[in-house]
């Protein structure tokens, strides 16, 4: 039985979006500078920003460099990264592996009083939203949710973080000039920004880091993605991790028979298998109700194939 809805995959704009949605930190890149001018020399730190109806905001901490430097010279890039938490994030940097990214080039503007008090209630609403769905959530999503050892109340812990130490930080809004995505073998492609705003958002983001180290953090739910290449791509896999999750479906990294294997070499790679669902999951606690009716369908058919009533 092969995947049977592999045409159901975002588009670049899509992926991008997902992305900057889904992180809360990026790393900022200003050219450095002090009294005399700048240095020409590129400074970098990370910080923590929500994507916003189609803006990054930026809060830097009142200590860093990048303050000074933007005085002198507004110009500046941001590079984000897909949220790869615990057991897959180790995966690929043993591997040396990045995961898909977006880099943005603009300026970075001060925010203004008036401004302040609108992207506090922001972040305040934000935090809200996401952790009323998570304490409404059903048994099969909290039971994922809770697996999950990351420390933080996924994005929204973060975001708090933020709310919580206003006073430490200086806002920025990040004006937009160009946008680049990555993906995870380094190819880039250049898009139009505006594509990407008017992109559907996808309601899983704010959920994708703990949805996907809750899963892996489960040994039933990983020897399942095991079976899912098995059944639909007809590889015997030797361990498999979620690596990314949307309401189109999922990606699996999974450790299969190597095709160009040698002697003296690992038999074994690991490789990326996209799952479709048959449909679009539109929100959270629709991704596990077609993730567990997907894991029921292989199982039978495991069974099947087996001869195991």
């Amino acid at each position: 039985m092969k995947n049977p809805n592999k045409s159901m995959v975002l588009t670049l704009p899509e992926k991008c979006k997902n992305i900057l949605t889904s992180n809360w930190q990026a790393r900022l890149n200003t050219v450095s500078a002090d009294a005399k001018g700048s240095k020409n020399e590129v400074y970098s730190s990370k910080v923590k920003y929500l994507f916003r109806k189609g803006r990054p905001y930026i809060w830097v901490r009142k200590d860093d460099k990048h303050n000074v430097n933007t005085i002198i010279d507004g110009r500046a890039s941001i590079a984000v990264s897909s949220t790869c938490p615990g057991a897959v994030g180790s995966l690929l940097r043993s591997i040396n592996k990045l995961p898909a990214r977006v880099a943005l080039t603009g300026e970075l503007w001060p925010l203004k009083d008036e401004k302040l008090k609108s992207i506090g209630e922001t972040l305040r609403d934000t935090i809200l939203s996401e952790r009323e769905i998570v304490s409404q959530a059903s048994y099969s999503l909290s039971s994922i949710l809770n697996s999950s050892r990351i420390s933080s109340i996924s994005r929204s812990g973060n975001l708090q973080d933020i709310l919580n130490g206003m006073d430490n930080y200086v806002p920025y809004k990040f004006k937009i000039g160009s946008c680049i995505f990555v993906d995870g073998n380094g190819g880039t492609s250049e898009l139009k920004f505006e594509d990407v705003v008017a992109s559907k958002t996808d309601a899983l983001s704010p959920y994708a880091e703990k949805l996907v180290d809750g899963i892996n953090q489960s040994e039933a739910r990983r020897r399942a993605l095991m079976l899912f290449c098995f059944v639909h791509f007809d590889k015997i896999a030797r361990d498999a991790l979620m690596l990314s999750v949307n309401r189109m479906g999922f990606n699996v990294f999974a450790k299969v028979p190597s095709v160009v294997a040698t002697e003296g070499s690992d038999q074994y790679q690991w490789k990326d298998f996209r799952f479709s669902f048959r449909e679009e999951a539109s929100d959270a606690e629709a991704f596990c109700h077609q993730l567990v009716e997907m894991e029921e369908q292989v199982l039978e058919e495991v069974r099947s194939f087996s001869g195991v009533g």
